[in-house]
């Protein structure tokens, strides 16, 4: 295997972002760069996002481990080849298996181009890979940023992000107002801020809260 490849972004990115917000530029200046695996191959990073929903990272990674070693390449053809009983034998569901396997066929047979994906702005793309069994649009925006490294990507159905935003900006909750309004500020390098609402979201500022789950009662 090759050396991992992270999400790129510099200085540039981040003297717009924190010229924008002044909270958000604290966040960049505490945590620092932040180095995020990419996926790579397009075809393949929508198979393991279909594989990925609804399971564990763990259970993500022993299922791409097996579906790898037993196929060698992730492409259309070995996928095809494989046929869905065998598929299902790496450890996924049946219907994920049916998705994966759609899709092959839909790109083997030119239905789908993966080529013109890459050519397309961001709501083309989203809305065929949407258009995908097994893809929602939270993965197609997700697939976007950290396959095709798109650099205006915040999801709104990102859960984290949500809670990201809460705990920066100190909200009890974030309306679809509220996201476009800070959707704007940070665009165009909106995938950037993600990476930083991500890890604020995850632990990286220790101490501070969110304000959401004060509401309930629980503690920080």
């Amino acid at each position: 295997m090759g050396r991992p490849k992270y999400f790129r972004y510099g200085e540039k990115e981040i003297a717009y972002l924190k010229s924008k917000d002044k909270k958000l530029a604290a966040v960049i200046d505490a945590v620092g760069p932040i180095r995020r695996e990419t996926d790579g191959d397009l075809f393949s990073s929508v198979v393991r996002h279909i594989i990925g929903q609804q399971i564990s990272n763990k259970a993500l990674a022993a299922v791409w481990g097996r579906l790898t070693e037993g196929l060698g390449t992730v492409d259309a053809a070995t996928v095809l080849h494989a046929g869905e009983e065998r598929l299902h034998g790496f450890g996924m569901s049946y219907r994920k298996a049916a998705y994966i396997s759609d899709f092959a066929r839909k790109v083997g047979n030119g239905e789908f181009s993966l080529s013109a994906l890459k050519k397309m702005d961001d709501a083309a793309a989203i809305a065929a890979l949407s258009a995908l069994k097994g893809i929602g649009v939270w993965t197609a925006e997700m697939i976007l940023l950290f396959c095709l490294e798109r650099p205006d990507v915040l999801s709104f159905g990102d859960l984290a992000i949500q809670r990201g935003l809460r705990m920066v900006y100190r909200h009890r909750e974030i309306t679809r107002a509220q996201f476009e309004r800070y959707r704007r500020r940070y665009s165009p390098y909106g995938s950037i801020a993600s990476l930083y609402l991500w890890a604020v979201s995850g632990g990286a500022l220790p101490g501070v809260s969110d304000p959401a789950e004060r509401k309930r009662g629980k503690k920080s």
